[in-house]
């Protein structure tokens, strides 16, 4: 269910040169996001006083009265669970979680209600990033159902946005810990080959000549025999499945993946990869911030397991 909340207002165009409105509009309302003032327009909920509507690259002047709605609208159609979730930082701006395996990150086909989604509704009722809502408020980026560790969360719209642009940018840095497959014989490597949708298995991803670009980085943590090599990994695209694309590619696939080739072995429930860390710079100060999180402890009872 949802709710349309409508809050007409007037605005005056200020003292100046003739500018498009919506750049006036987003100088006028920097916590609004652009793509939020484009919407607005296009769905003509930025009209003159006449009631005649205006495009975005619409010149206005000084003086100029228009009647504008810039909220958003409001969601319902999610119910909140209380999920406990593991902070480990937070601010007015941002929440930094080490996401649990087996937690998905928001709700699609198939899921249940037991999201990282519904579980930040609960916990922040009133203080969540719209962008994204109904099924993503403030999700900046995903980790796998399977995969643990670090993420970042935006709780206001303006952080949403700055943090988008640096993932998107590749001005992030992610460092994760995977368990693979076989032996490498030198100590450090990188791997630079296209992913794009697997061409007839639509629900995973392969390297395809024709894919988005795609660097991983990586270099050996430990060797366990022949049969086992924990990496520790660099990723400088998001591609999806990246990391388990990639070396499922090389003929190293990661432990317990069987969607990606891996053999089955009692030791491992699940996918073995975690995201051991993530730096990127704060939306207001411009610090650069770096949140680590250890394996969890059914990670590395599966390399106990093996050792």
């Amino acid at each position: 269910m949802s709710k349309k909340i409508v809050v007409e207002e007037i605005f005056k165009c200020p003292e100046g040169t003739p500018k498009r409105v919506d750049k006036i509009l987003a100088q006028a309302f920097p916590e609004k996001s652009r793509a939020l003032i484009q919407k607005a327009i296009e769905q003509k909920k930025v009209r003159r006083v006449d009631g005649s509507s205006l495009e975005s690259k619409t010149k206005i002047y000084s003086g100029d009265e228009l009647i504008i709605d810039l909220e958003r609208q409001e969601t319902y159609s999610l119910m909140p669970k209380n999920i406990p979730l593991n902070i480990l930082y937070e601010d007015d701006e941002i929440l930094v979680i080490n996401k649990a395996s087996g937690m998905v990150v928001h709700p699609g086909d198939g899921t249940g209600d037991d999201t990282l989604v519904h579980s930040l509704l609960y916990h922040y009722p009133k203080g969540l990033c719209p962008v994204g809502a109904p099924k993503r408020p403030g999700i900046v980026h995903r980790l796998d159902k399977e995969t643990s560790g670090v993420m970042v969360v935006a709780k206001l719209e303006s952080a949403h946005h700055f943090l988008v642009e640096q993932f998107a940018q590749r001005k992030t840095d992610k460092e994760y810990h995977a368990l693979v497959q076989g032996f490498f014989s030198t100590i450090k490597g990188k791997i630079d080959q296209p992913i794009g949708r697997h061409p007839k298995n639509r629900v995973k991803m392969a390297v395809l000549e024709h894919g988005k670009p795609a660097l991983t980085e990586w270099e050996t943590i430990n060797q366990f025999d022949q049969r086992f090599t924990l990496l520790r990994v660099k990723i400088h695209t998001g591609r999806t499945h990246q990391i388990r694309v990639h070396f499922s590619y090389l003929g190293h696939p990661l432990a317990g993946d069987s969607t990606y080739g891996a053999q089955k072995h009692a030791s491992f429930n699940r996918v073995m990869l975690h995201a051991y860390s993530l730096s990127f710079m704060h939306p207001s100060s411009h610090e650069k911030l770096t949140f680590h999180a250890e394996p969890p402890s059914d990670f590395q009872s599966s390399l106990n397991d093996i050792n």
